[in-house]
Formats: structure tokens, sequence, C-alpha cells
């Protein structure tokens, strides 16, 4: 009896606890979307199975990984948020996708990192995936917050920003906190560079290398040509960075095959317009002026400070909340490049139950729990 009114109670905030039925199981939507990526870009297969011990060695990084299947279970674990306001959307939004960019000035810039899956869908998505992945971060012993604090943070952030149009993260005078992840000692510029130029040597197709040495400055020399293994989501795809030196010091430019956002696959219809481009042309949000897509690959800059920000990184005194909060401000930042749905985001807001949020994290938590213990007992999690 017990079990029924709690599954009644979720059902009514807009969650349901119960493990996804209709769905297809999370084996065979692998193998289905990693097809259909094979039609989209030429996959590089081992780095697909380094994806797949990754995703069957950390819940975490299963979750950054399994994008396709997050559009998946969307509408049978959140029924309820599935007619929420529609706006362009991040997507693939965790703890780990934030990261620094130096803007035109020189200057330091904080804010969302990946745009690989962004797409026109409710603008709850991001917020309930950014909640989701701070509770698979605290488990692992990685993020020191608990589920109902980061859902009551990243919401008060994001309300917030949204109410005042938001404000892009400078990080020169302002958010020490956020400064001091930037400037720490991970991404020291001696053991940055070391990293990078320790990469296989990779030889990229004539149309890449063109790309990559048209967006390094002019009278950059030695050029050095590798192959990058990255992210979670986007392995699999080809990555290349091109390393060189200019009037003294090093210069690099990465690569990565752009493929449409997989919002769209469980239905069969993924979009091909560039959305992320829309999204940081709009977006609330200070220009890294070396990030573009162009013939079908993303080209930006890599540096010691440009980059994205791992949990490793947070800084270990400073209180958590602090950070989520930054992070659903900065989600506002991304939502009010659709700034039509403003007024009807926030009349949602103020009809939805106070722990809508978290009841929501919660049930997508444990659906996503369900789906990585199915996977590390296949035999794709071997990886071989």
């Amino acid at each position: 009896m017990a079990k029924a009114k709690k599954e009644k109670s979720d059902r009514s905030s807009g969650a349901s606890l119960l493990a996804p039925t209709s769905a297809a199981s999370i084996v065979a939507a692998t193998v289905d979307y990693e097809q259909w990526l094979r039609e989209q870009v030429h996959v590089v297969e081992a780095d697909l199975r380094l994806k797949h011990r990754d995703m069957a060695g950390s819940l975490f990084a299963f979750l950054r990984a399994t994008f396709y299947r997050w559009s998946q279970l969307w509408k049978e674990v959140c029924p309820d948020l599935t007619d929420a306001p529609r706006l362009l959307a991040v997507g693939d939004l965790d703890v780990e996708n934030f990261g620094t960019w130096r803007d035109a000035e020189g200057r330091l810039v904080w804010g969302v990192n990946d745009f690989d899956e962004v797409a026109e869908m409710p603008y709850a998505v991001d917020l309930v995936r950014l909640v989701t992945s701070a509770i698979f971060a605290e488990r692992e012993n990685r993020l020191a917050i608990d589920a109902a604090s980061a859902a009551t943070v990243v919401l008060e952030g994001y309300l917030e920003f949204l109410q005042v149009d938001g404000k892009p993260f400078m990080l020169e005078e302002s958010h020490a906190a956020l400064r001091e992840m930037a400037l720490g000692a991970e991404r020291d510029p001696v053991r940055f560079w070391q990293k990078l130029r320790a990469l296989q040597p990779a030889t990229p197709p004539k149309r890449i290398q063109r790309l990559l040495r048209k967006s390094l400055p002019d009278g950059t020399e030695t050029i050095v040509f590798s192959h990058r293994i990255a992210g979670e989501g986007s392995l699999g795809r080809p990555r290349y960075v091109a390393v060189g030196s200019c009037n003294g010091g090093f210069v690099a430019r990465e690569a990565k095959a752009w493929a449409p956002s997989a919002w769209g696959w469980p239905k069969g219809r993924p979009k091909e317009h560039a959305y992320s481009l829309r999204l940081l042309k709009r977006s609330v949000r200070q220009p890294d002026p070396y990030y573009a897509v162009e013939d079908g690959w993303v080209v930006r800059r890599l540096g010691p400070h440009c980059g994205r920000i791992g949990v490793a990184q947070f800084p270990k005194r400073d209180d958590k909340r602090l950070i989520l909060r930054d992070m659903g401000q900065e989600t506002a930042n991304m939502h009010l490049a659709t700034p039509d749905q403003k007024a009807n985001v926030l009349s949602d807001l103020s009809a939805r139950k106070r722990d809508w949020l978290l009841d929501a994290a919660q049930a997508m938590a444990h659906a996503t729990r369900e789906d990585w213990q199915s996977f590390r007992s296949s035999k794709l999690a071997e990886g071989t």
C-alpha cells in the first residue's frame, strides 16, 4: 500500500519512479543510435568501444554519454513536463558541461561548454538533467551537495536570471569561486601543453587540415596534427587537434565532427538545423571568437583556460550550492535565446508544485540507474 501511494504521489508531481516499460532496452537503443550515427559521420570505432567501457564504469559517465536515451525516456518518465513551453535548450546539460574561454578582449568568461545536442525542447529538460547529474556526482563522492539542495539552488538561480534577462559570467573581477576553478592547478599551462603535445599523431582529411590551419593565427609554424579523445557523449565522432608555435608560444585548435541533435532521434527525424549557432548568437553570452561550425565540423580554440571544467576541479572548500546556483543562472542565459517564451516559462513555473524539479530529477535518475545496470551486464559494456 505504501508503495502504491508513493507512485501516485510521484505521478502527481510530473514524474514516476517506476522503471520505464514501453521504451526499448538501453542496449537496443544504443545499437540503433550508433548505427544512425554512422550514417551521419565517419565513426571512430575504437573511441566508441572506449565510450562503452566508460559507460559501464560510472553512472555519471553513463548519463553524460546517453542523451539519446534520455530523449527516449523523457516523455514516459516525466509525462507532465512534455508539454512545458519549448525553446532552444542545451539538451545534454550536466555539471561538467560548463567551462571557460577568452573573449575578443582576452577576458576570461564562464558558461556552457558544449552544444552538440541543442534543439527545440521543453525548457524543463535542461533543469531536470542538470539536477540529475548533480545527484549522480554526489553519489560518486565527487560533489558535496544533496539532491534537494541542488534542485532548490538550480531553480532559484534560473528564476533569478530569467526575471532580470540574464547576465554573462565575466570572471576578471567577480565570481571568485568560478575564477578559482578556471585558474586551478589542473589547468596549469605547462601541464596543459605537455598533455596536448603528447597526443597520438594523426593525419586528418585535407579539408579538415585546411579548416584547422585557417583558424590558427598568422605566422603559426611547426603545426602537428593529432587525434584527441575527450568528452563522453561525443566519443566516437572524429576529433582532431592542430598544435603549433606562434611568436614563442603554443597555440591549438580542435575540429570535431558535427551531427544533428539526438533529441529528435527517437521519432526517427532528428533535425538538421544548426540550432547551436542560433543559441550562441541569441543567448545572453559573451562570445568565444574562435568557436565556429563550418562544413560539418565544430572548430574551437584550445588553451589552458579554454575548455571544460570537471567536477574534480571544483574548489574543495567552497559551498557547492553557489556553483549550482551559477549553473542555474547560466541555464537561464541560454534559454533567453528564445525571448518570446520567457513569460510562458515563468507562468508554467508558477503553476508547478514546489518539489516538481526534485521529483522529476529523482525519477530520471531512477530510470537512468536501471538502464545503467542493464547496460553493465551486456556485451557492449566489455568494449570489445
